[in-house]
């Protein structure tokens, strides 16, 4: 690997440490669930490429840090290109918002025996996203809000429902939820621990 390629991805991770040492030191926890942030409409979601599909890993601290601090209140993320496809435009003066695209490539090299072996090299690439909010031009769809969705703490009875009728053992209660395969329980949070003051 080059001394450039190193140092490019020694600088995108050092970008987003940076980033989220800057919201700990203001007091933001990137890392929580938003059960309640106005961004949201009223539901958790990861952040949206253009074309529906959630963006993962590291990816989503990132966004919902975006979304948070610029106020965006649309999961919705596309490149500038994707924008000019779609035959919208960025607005004049918007400024993007840094993701990262992880993947490997596999390269050929002497094995010192006159054979060739092959090496899988990890790469690092750092490109920029808008939020749909800072692009004009787009089909509707793109900029109608969402249904309003039932806050999370409330009971809806299809969901009752159907954990009810999984056979597993539900409990109440505490300030975590989860699901212990091994003993099929499905444990609820109290709902005064889901916080409605979180932003």
């Amino acid at each position: 690997m080059s001394r450039k390629t190193e140092s490019h991805r020694a600088d995108i991770y050092a970008r987003i440490t940076d980033r989220i040492i800057e919201e700990l030191a203001i007091g933001v926890r990137p890392w929580m669930k938003p059960w309640n942030a106005g961004h949201t409409h009223g539901r958790v979601t990861r952040p949206l490429r253009h074309n529906g599909q959630p963006y993962s890993g590291m990816n989503v601290l990132l966004l919902w840090s975006e979304q948070m601090s610029r106020g965006f209140t649309s999961p919705m993320w596309m490149t500038f290109k994707q924008a000019l496809e779609l035959g919208a435009a960025v607005r004049k003066g918007e400024t993007g918002s840094t993701v990262v695209f992880a993947s490997r490539f596999t390269k050929s090299e002497p094995d010192g025996k006159g054979g060739e072996i092959d090496r899988e090299i990890p790469f690092l690439k750092a490109y920029s996203v808008f939020n749909i909010e800072q692009i004009d031009g787009l089909a509707d769809h793109y900029y109608r809000p969402q249904a309003p969705v039932q806050h999370p703490v409330e009971r809806i009875e299809q969901a009752d429902r159907f954990f009810r009728n999984t056979g597993a053992v539900i409990r109440h209660g505490g300030g975590q939820a989860f699901y212990a395969p091994g003993l099929d329980i499905i444990h609820y949070l109290n709902s005064q621990a889901v916080s409605p003051t979180f932003h």
